[in-house]
């Protein structure tokens, strides 16, 4: 694949295995996005979210930056389109228009993977280092249901890293990777002999 199309890769099109991708966007198609007002009924808040979501893989924090809208589909929830929500409105249409700096993997280099965890999702980033720089490979997240609400940080931070692993599997099977958290509580889990076993599964 590479070799029929050397002359592409980098430049429009991006090669994986027997897979290809074309990037590019049209900049009419960007002007409009700019120029795009904010949804003043439940059916424009859906529709915006639609489309933000179609690129939930290339948006880092996604989730979390939608929540302010997602609360105003609630049912009976009066439509308050406040400062909050016009923040939450420019950074998405933001995120539509700018080009993420995703690269392709390198699997002769390790990977490296970003966990997070708060009181509604779990949100992880699959990247490489390369010349001192991180480069992003993948982003994902999710809400989180009913039980897992309940949970512990601890146990929510474990969850994002079992998350990651699930889905960046066919990335991460047989690779050196190091795994990135903020909460220093897990670190002990492997050393203290009395830990739920559930917990250092």
């Amino acid at each position: 694949m590479i070799t029929v199309f050397s002359d592409m890769v980098e430049n429009f099109l991006e090669v994986f295995m027997d897979d290809l991708s074309v990037f590019g966007m049209d900049k009419e198609k960007i002007e409009v996005i700019k120029k795009l007002p904010p949804p003043t009924t439940v059916k424009g808040i859906r529709s915006f979210l639609g489309h933000t979501r179609f690129y939930k893989r290339f948006n880092k924090d996604l989730l979390k930056i939608s929540k302010t809208l997602c609360a105003l589909l609630e049912h009976n929830r009066p439509l308050n389109f406040d400062e909050p929500f016009l923040r939450a409105f420019e950074e998405l249409r933001k995120q539509l228009v700018t080009a993420p700096i995703v690269i392709p993997p390198q699997w002769t280099l390790p990977f490296d993977l970003m966990c997070h965890a708060n009181d509604f999702a779990v949100g992880v980033v699959l990247r490489k280092r390369k010349n001192k720089v991180f480069h992003a490979i993948n982003y994902s997240s999710r809400t989180l249901i009913d039980a897992q609400l309940n949970y512990t940080i601890t146990k929510n931070e474990l969850l994002a890293v079992v998350f990651a692993f699930d889905k960046f599997k066919s990335y991460l099977v047989r690779t050196k990777v190091t795994v990135y958290t903020n909460h220093s509580a897990i670190k002990y889990f492997v050393t203290k002999k009395d830990s739920n076993p559930r917990l250092i599964m």
